[in-house]
């Protein structure tokens, strides 16, 4: 190994340690900075959910959605803490994967890493085929598979050229959102308060009680809204992936768990209260987005085709994402011996090149798939993303509590940043998300995941036998 390699290698602050194990130098470069890594998991978590799909959820439990999300963000926060003094305890770009193989097994590992990249892939597939849509909104005449094609080619060159790249974008992709909800925030405060563009009647928060009680659906439209609400929040973990890459992660990995979630409550949280103050929940409709109904209300020319670019940016923040992700997974499943070696090589930029490029590939495979096969056999596919969230939580959750066993035992040293009231927070965490696994039962849309997802741990199963075979068999 050159002299220029170990440098490489030791300036970075703490270098993965299965890189050492394999005496490899394919590591990946930390330029990712502290505001880049916030708005990164920011903006995974803000989605296209919350500027489209969130009057779904009001119709679902009504006013009640408000505690929903108060209880989501929670747990949420639980599982970012667990995820952060692991990650304190080894900043790996394989985060949550590496986790499960050290602390469970390595079947574990091998299971959480390819459903992780799965996940996002099909989350990629759904979100490149529908930016064709938005653009078609536009340009009625251009046929969808072209913006969504050449807006793939660009998210993979971005993803190609460099990472602090890739988070430059998102950084900006991030603004715009936040940009957008709190202008809502403010927007309809005004409106609350001064009755600004509602003729100068204020109307104050009486409409969150007044249309049927706070929970004019009762508990069962509470429970059953449950299950949209956590999966709102599906990307707020990218932070355990850009902790490989992350410039200094002592210090910007805490600071940016820390903030991430009490912004991401605040702007569901704030945003949702402020829209069922002005407007009685009944009166919204599923198919019109709250937030064109709110800027249309004070005279913003246009409101609609503002919020479909923010839903076209939430799309391509998401499908970026996406792509950064399942590379770095598929680096991370190739330097546990759980994917082709080629996938952990990176070029002359310390990109894992290979990794990016197959799963990109596989996100042009999901466009076609779009057109060529029936809308509910893409949608058997995509509820494999569902279960693959809800697998990755548990898995985070499980293997603190394993790490939290080694430290009492003395076997590892406490990071500094811990997760509070660990092991009983981890078990609450645990059954509540078996719980939201229950729910899904009874929701006629998400009752599928229930069905494809065995199928597709029965895939992984004969697949890890095989990687295991071939590795005794070395």
């Amino acid at each position: 190994m050159s002299s220029e390699v170990f440098l490489k290698i030791y300036k970075t602050k703490r270098v993965s340690e299965l890189a050492k194990k394999h005496n490899s130098p394919e590591v990946l470069s930390r330029e990712l900075q502290s505001r880049h890594i916030e708005l990164i998991a920011l903006g995974g978590a803000i989605g296209v959910g919350l500027f489209l799909g969130s009057a779904t959820a009001i119709k679902s439990a009504g006013p009640a959605i408000i505690v929903n999300y108060i209880i989501a963000g929670v747990i949420i926060f639980l599982i970012m803490r667990a995820l952060g003094e692991l990650v304190m305890y080894k900043p790996v770009s394989g985060s949550f994967s590496t986790y499960a193989a050290e602390f469970i097994g390595d079947w574990a590992g091998f299971f959480t890493g390819w459903t992780y990249w799965f996940m996002w892939i099909v989350i990629g597939m759904a979100e490149i085929t529908a930016i064709g849509k938005y653009v078609n909104l536009w340009f009625p005449k251009i046929d969808t598979w072209i913006p969504a094609l050449i807006s793939l080619v660009v998210i993979y060159l971005i993803n190609m050229i460099a990472v602090k790249v890739f988070g430059e974008v998102e950084f900006w992709f991030a603004i715009i959102k936040v940009v957008t909800i709190l202008v809502l925030i403010l927007v309809g405060l005004l409106i609350i308060f001064t009755g600004f563009g509602n003729n100068g009647h204020a109307t104050g928060f009486s409409n969150l009680w007044s249309h049927g009680g706070f929970f004019a659906q009762g508990l069962n439209g509470l429970l059953l809204s449950l299950q949209m609400v956590m999966f709102a929040f599906i990307g707020v973990e990218l932070i355990g992936i850009t902790a490989g890459e992350a410039k200094d992660p002592e210090k910007t990995i805490p600071k940016a768990i820390d903030s991430v979630i009490w912004r991401i409550l605040i702007f569901y949280v704030g945003s949702l209260t402020v829209i069922l103050a002005i407007y009685p929940w009944t009166q919204l409709q599923e198919n019109v987005s709250p937030f064109v109904l709110t800027f249309e209300k004070v005279g913003i020319v246009g409101a609609a085709m503002i919020i479909n670019m923010v839903v076209l940016t939430a799309a391509l923040s998401s499908c970026n994402s996406g792509v950064f992700s399942s590379g770095r997974m598929l680096f991370n499943l190739s330097t546990l011996g759980q994917a082709p070696y080629g996938f952990q090589k990176v070029n002359h930029r310390s990109i894992p090149s290979k990794a990016i490029t197959v799963s990109t590939l596989f996100l042009l495979i999901g466009v076609a798939l779009n057109y060529f096969i029936p809308q509910k056999a893409f949608t058997y596919i995509t509820s494999i993303g569902t279960v693959g969230a809800v697998w990755t939580w548990i898995i985070i959750m499980f293997a603190h509590l394993k790490y939290h066993q080694k430290v009492k035992e003395g076997k590892i040293k406490r990071s500094h940043f811990r997760m509070p009231g660990a092991p009983v927070t981890n078990w609450i965490v645990i059954l509540f998300l078996i719980g939201v696994l229950i729910l899904m039962a009874f929701d006629a849309g998400t009752r599928i995941a229930l069905i494809v997802g065995p199928i597709w741990f029965i895939i992984l199963t004969i697949g890890y036998q095989v990687v295991k075979r071939k590795k005794l068999a070395q």
